[in-house]
């Protein structure tokens, strides 16, 4: 995967545009940064989420899987003249020690191997701060839209609604599915999307086990996520 895509970043221009996801609107009307804000961008491919976000604010975080995508991401950083600490690793294994007040990820959730996640919503709950949310997209399968032509055999969509189980005992703040075009490799396709915008209630702590960890300091995964 991380070849595929250095591939795909080494390109001139961006593979997915510079245009923020229309999640980053919803994030930046549900919880404006009128207050310090660390936002985490999980999978941040070239970085345009990150970017808007750090534009509008937000104290931000970024990584991806590909040392290209992170070149890319500090340089539309530094061409906007904001800051955003990134780093590279890879979503099954980086796991957080530091809090947030926003977890992002668009398009990257299918790399997380179905063993593996379960772990790593347990991790993204505990490590969210009360009051923030958690906004994930992700791929879904359907039986009437076939593999994208730029598809990667490591990826493994998931099925409809199985994202929100992961949030049952959150606030709901949004939540649909959607079938959209893509033009991503050139070639025409869809895609079956859920995106879910969950909310961190401070009354929940106690009842599910998610712990309000504020202090800690913070380890920077740097092993070796599709937007």
């Amino acid at each position: 995967m991380t070849q595929s895509y250095d591939e795909r970043y080494d390109r001139p221009g961006y593979y997915w545009g510079r245009n923020p996801s229309q999640m980053c609107y919803r994030i930046l009307q549900m919880l404006p940064p009128d207050r310090p804000l660390k936002l985490l961008d999980i999978g941040c491919g070239e970085g345009r989420n990150a970017i808007f976000f750090a534009r509008n604010g937000y104290q931000v975080t970024a990584f991806d899987t590909s040392p290209k995508g992170v070149e890319k991401t500090k340089q539309l950083a530094a061409d906007a003249g904001v800051s955003v600490e990134t780093f590279v690793a890879d979503i099954n294994d980086f796991r957080l020690t530091t809090p947030f007040d926003v977890l992002f990820s668009t398009g990257v959730l299918q790399y997380v191997l179905p063993g593996r996640r379960d772990d790593l919503f347990a991790n993204y709950r505990q490590w969210t701060n009360p009051g923030g949310v958690n906004a994930f997209s992700v791929f879904v399968r359907k039986p009437f839209i076939g593999e994208a032509p730029d598809g990667e055999k490591t990826a493994r969509k998931w099925i409809s609604g199985e994202l929100l189980t992961y949030y049952r005992d959150w606030r709901i703040e949004f939540c649909t599915e959607e079938i959209f075009n893509c033009m991503s490799s050139g070639v025409p396709h869809q895609h079956a999307v859920n995106r879910v915008i969950a909310r961190k209630e401070a009354s929940q702590q106690s009842a599910t086990g998610d712990t309000d960890n504020r202090a800690p300091e913070r380890r920077v995964g740097r092993t070796a996520p599709h937007r």
